[in-house]
């Protein structure tokens, strides 16, 4: 678990700034997530194939490497790092 305390001069109260920044990211971060889905099922209809075992296949050297795979590997592990960042901004919660 990680602490991180905030403090400010002015008067202000942090918590609600801080949750609408936090709410903020997490939108932006979903629409990513949705945009890099649809970009990994085109993929999946192109080539016909589920990410499962194109990425089986790819690691297997079963598949000749080209632009479109190496865009769709790039896509999987964007999605991956984004969903990670995603489940953290979740998990923050403020003590009172």
């Amino acid at each position: 678990m990680t602490d991180v305390r905030l403090v400010t001069k002015r008067e202000r109260e942090l918590k609600p700034i801080v949750e609408a920044a936090l709410a903020n990211e997490l939108r932006l971060i979903e629409a990513g997530m949705n945009q890099t889905k649809n970009a990994i099922r085109a993929f999946e209809k192109k080539y016909q194939m589920p990410t499962k075992d194109f990425l089986s296949r790819y690691e297997n050297d079963e598949i000749e490497e080209d632009m479109d795979f190496v865009e769709w590997i790039g896509e999987v592990r964007l999605m991956e790092r984004l969903q990670e960042k995603a489940e953290t901004l979740k998990d923050i919660r403020f003590e009172s």
